[in-house]
């Protein structure tokens, strides 16, 4: 038997009865699975922004569960969403670095669904490469124009799915994904003194409009998922449909995206199911990885789970979200834009980070750090005028090692390394180099150099020429060591 043929829908036979608390008589559920562009867990609603309008994300949250403590494996576009596809790590997807597409022998959980029965579909950004279209019987792809962020073709689709088939939808809207879109979208645009500015920002104008217009993007995606609700619960089926919310990585500004620290890799993620979520309104403190999600959203189907899969199922935490999950979660950043290695594990208490490209700065992507915001922090930066965590980012040479307490020091602004947490930087040390050696993590001679220049923006002479995959020299594509848990 074919390794996806996990089940049969057309004989009504499911494998929903093998987990705990489902009966055989439920029906599986749909899914709706939102994955947001750039957007960080501190400009939803529900997680404390009290200047941002995202009413049906923070209801989804209030009659589901809001998960404080979901990581993503890279704060970069397609590495980020081929991990989540995959369950793998990035560089055991063979897809480490930004705009490299998922090889063909990689297992796609859409994929797995649809075998199993399911009609699966994406709308909007597809970033995942070519070989992933056969994890979908539908694919809407969209660019980000004319005012639109991609969501226009929601309800559309969902007016669409077969009768008689359970769904699956990757909603990818482009929001917030500069360039912006959204300033003209509705009657009540952000204005510039409505916005906050973190404090790794400068707070003037010209970054109070580029945020503003930020704003803007996300509460566009929120309306369009008021919408989707709505025609859900008009259709009566809300009540099966298992929604997610997440993103793939922070909003693109400086001190963000491409970070290995919370404020790059810790993501927003709720989940709504009514039939499913008993209790509604909690919140889980767990530690999960995105490679988590996909065994997770398998097993509320009662869909078997491939061995290629690196991540573990959470599904225990839907209904008993107090407990604990993982010990350690990892991350990495490879080149996005500009050359990078850098390896992260993170524990409930400490962040340890290893960067082997030490000598660079890290200012983010070229679309931040050629955003007004950026222009606004250069201009401080000439005059002196930055605060010492608004210079972090442009320090070089750059420590090879940090850690930080993130409980005494939740915002990650003292690196402990060399200090009194010798013990706890010893332990995540041998953690992480047992991570690499058991994924199958290596570091080329030669990486992807940058294709843009660090202060213009513009295009090198290496452009588009590749450097060696991290993992290639070992087939890391290959391997399903978790590696520590």
């Amino acid at each position: 038997m074919n390794r996806f043929a996990v089940g049969c829908l057309a004989a009504g036979v499911f494998l929903w009865a093998s987990f705990s608390g489902m009966r055989p008589a439920e029906a599986p559920p749909n899914i709706i699975f939102i994955i947001a562009d750039d957007v960080s867990l501190e400009d939803i609603g529900v997680y404390g922004n009290k200047h941002i309008r995202t009413p049906h994300i923070d209801r989804l949250a209030r009659n589901g569960l809001r998960f404080d403590n979901v990581f993503l494996t890279a704060s970069s576009c397609s590495p980020s969403r081929i991990s989540i596809l995959t369950g793998r790590y990035p560089h055991n997807t063979g897809a480490a670095e930004l705009h490299t597409e998922a090889p063909s022998h990689l297992v796609f959980f859409p994929e797995v669904l649809r075998n199993a029965g399911y009609f699966t579909a994406l709308a909007g950004k597809w970033h995942e490469g070519r070989h992933t279209a056969r994890a979908y019987d539908t694919l809407l792809v969209d660019k980000k124009a004319n005012g639109e962020g991609g969501e226009a073709q929601w309800l559309s689709l969902l007016k669409s799915v077969p009768a008689n088939r359970p769904f699956f939808l990757w909603l990818s809207p482009y929001d917030a994904h500069r360039d912006w879109s959204a300033d003209s979208a509705f009657a009540r645009p952000y204005k510039p003194e409505e916005v906050y500015v973190p404090e790794m920002l400068a707070d003037d104008a010209d970054t109070r409009r580029d945020l503003a217009s930020y704003y803007n993007e996300i509460t566009r995606m929120d309306e369009y998922i008021g919408r989707l609700t709505g025609e859900l619960e008009r259709r009566n089926l809300l009540g099966n449909t298992l929604i997610v919310f997440t993103s793939d990585n922070p909003r693109a500004f400086t001190g963000s995206k491409t970070r290995l620290r919370d404020n790059g890799i810790r993501t927003p993620f709720v989940m709504h199911w009514p039939k499913g979520i008993r209790k509604a309104g909690h919140t889980s403190e767990a530690l999960i990885s995105s490679i988590d999600i996909a065994p997770t959203l398998l097993q509320a189907t009662g869909v078997q789970i491939p061995r290629e899969i690196q991540g573990k199922s959470f599904f225990r935490l839907i209904s008993s979200p107090g407990l604990p999950f993982r010990q350690y979660v990892f991350a990495e950043h490879n080149w996005h834009d500009y050359e990078a290695y850098e390896r992260a594990v993170r524990t409930a208490d400490y962040l340890y980070v290893l960067n082997e490209r030490s000598s660079f700065t890290n200012e983010g992507p070229i679309d931040a750090v050629q955003s007004p915001a950026a222009r606004s922090l250069k201009a401080l930066k000439a005059g002196k005028g930055l605060t010492p965590y608004q210079q972090e980012a442009y320090i070089h040479p750059r420590p090879r090692e940090e850690l930080y307490d993130n409980r005494k020091d939740p915002a990650q602004v003292y690196n402990m390394i060399g200090d009194k947490a010798r013990d706890a930087a010893q332990q995540l040390r041998r953690v992480l180099r047992q991570w690499q050696e058991e994924t199958g993590d290596t570091l080329p001679d030669s990486v992807t150099r940058d294709w843009y220049h660090r202060e213009t923006g513009k295009a090198l002479k290496q452009k588009g020429i590749r450097g060696e995959m991290p993992g290639a020299a070992v087939r890391a594509d290959t391997i399903t060591s978790p590696g520590p848990f």
